[in-house]
């Protein structure tokens, strides 16, 4: 059973009332508690089951210009004495920043809840292995399946709340419900292994365990008896999965602590074209049900709708308080990073991508985290399918797929078939002349 909001913010409010006696000059508290409940299924047979509850607090104290932040486990009335002494004497002999404050309040978020981002469906432990063994049935009722790597099943509830000295106190709850199945294929001598994985705020809206082992044991499948392929400069498509890869690194790249430390490649590109005319990049926190959304950042800053991308040029960034006195800026809500990050559908259909050459490279899975979001480089393990007259023609594996981040992005054409499975999600993506290697 979640900790209602009355006992959190009656937490918080102890804690910002004894830090102000204390000489504190401001106080920002988070009073966090969870629960998460997973089982693991192999072989259609229970591996394991756990329960985790997470009680916490995160305490920041301000006496000036300085600032100091202490977490803790332990909630009981003693410790938070201790624990507010404590970062009230660590702040004192932290050095003085000027920009150290609480965010704006006029920044501050003050809507109504409305984005369903919490369901009260509770599901009893065998109620989670019936789905996963269902999905590994169905999984092996496909030919060359033959065994699988662990699936599993996870219930997550959370809430919390924010508060502050200049008044700001809100929390919500939300949950979360994530299934994967992950199979070995075998035929010939070759062993493959891959994956399906569904994750959504409400229960019913995940993949039905059927379609979750079906699309595992096709996924597998189709890399059996991979072939090697001699280095050569190609088109790569990359699946949904693999493209929404991307916007991580681009995230990253657009944030305001980069920008601030010059820690970018896209440093001196605001308001400046770093992408083709057609590409358009939104980071949308208010999304109904949306694994991303949220109401506010962890500074209680409001998270309007971002245009960062707009017709190619860069147009805004991820903002928090501090680093966004640093750039001259205001926040805008990010100091959590982004909320539901996505490119706009493009105008391609997924058909049109894949005869868009006579010969291209599908991605299906990469290795390695691949983008230097300082110099732009990239460069990842991959494999996938070949894709010959506009139809996949043999699995590939162990090559190399490399570029620049400044060119990548100017060669972007994206398909029509944006779907909202994650909190950073990209429609299927067409990178025109990048570098293969392989034998």
């Amino acid at each position: 059973m979640l900790k209602e909001k009355e006992y959190l913010g009656n937490i918080a409010e102890q804690c910002i009332s004894k830090s102000n006696k204390l000489g504190s000059t401001d106080v920002s508290v988070m009073v966090m508690h969870s629960v998460s409940e997973d089982v693991s299924v192999r072989n259609r047979k229970l591996d394991g089951s756990t329960r985790s509850e997470n009680l916490g607090i995160r305490l920041t104290t301000y006496i000036g210009k300085k600032k100091s932040t202490i977490s803790s486990s332990d909630l009981n009335t003693k410790n938070l004495d201790g624990l507010i002494n404590r970062c009230i004497e660590s702040t004192k002999i932290t050095p003085e920043d000027d920009l150290n404050s609480l965010a704006d309040k006029e920044l501050y978020f003050k809507g109504d809840k409305d984005l369903d981002l919490y369901d009260e469906t509770v599901l009893e432990n065998k109620k989670k292995i019936e789905y996963i063994n269902e999905a590994e049935e169905e999984a092996f009722s496909r030919k060359d399946i033959v065994n699988t790597n662990g699936s599993g099943f996870s219930q997550n509830k959370s809430n919390f709340i924010l508060a502050n000295s200049s008044g700001f106190s809100d929390g919500y709850k939300t949950s979360q419900f994530t299934a994967y199945c992950e199979v070995v294929s075998k035929n010939n001598g070759s062993m493959e292994r891959d994956y399906e994985y569904s994750s959504k705020r409400f229960f019913n809206d995940i993949l039905k365990p059927k379609q979750l082992g079906s699309k595992a044991a096709e996924l597998a499948l189709k890399k059996l008896n991979p072939k090697k392929i001699k280095s050569e400069k190609l088109n790569i498509i990359f699946d949904k999965r693999i493209a929404k890869g991307f916007l991580s690194s681009f995230s990253s790249a657009i944030s305001s602590s980069s920008f601030s430390k010059g820690t970018t490649f896209l440093k001196d590109k605001l308001n400046k074209k770093i992408f083709g005319d057609k590409i358009n990049i939104q980071d949308k926190a208010d999304i109904k049900k949306a694994n991303g959304s949220r109401y506010f950042d962890i500074e209680g800053v409001k998270t309007s709708p971002l245009d960062l991308v707009k017709d190619g040029a860069l147009n805004d960034l991820l903002i928090d308080t501090y680093n966004g006195k640093k750039i001259k800026k205001k926040s805008n809500g990010r100091a959590s990073g982004s909320s539901n990050l996505y490119f706009l559908n493009g105008d391609l259909s997924f058909e049109e991508l894949l005869n868009s050459n006579k010969k291209l490279l599908y991605i299906t899975e990469t290795i390695g985290r691949g983008s230097n979001i300082i110099t732009g480089d990239y460069s990842v393990g991959a494999s996938g399918l070949m894709v010959e007259n506009g139809e996949f023609s043999y699995p590939v594996s162990e090559i190399t797929i490399a570029g620049n981040l400044n060119n990548i992005y100017k060669n972007i054409s994206l398909a029509n078939d944006l779907e909202f499975n994650y909190s950073t999600n990209s429609p299927t993506m067409l990178v025109e002349g990048m570098i293969v290697g392989g034998k």
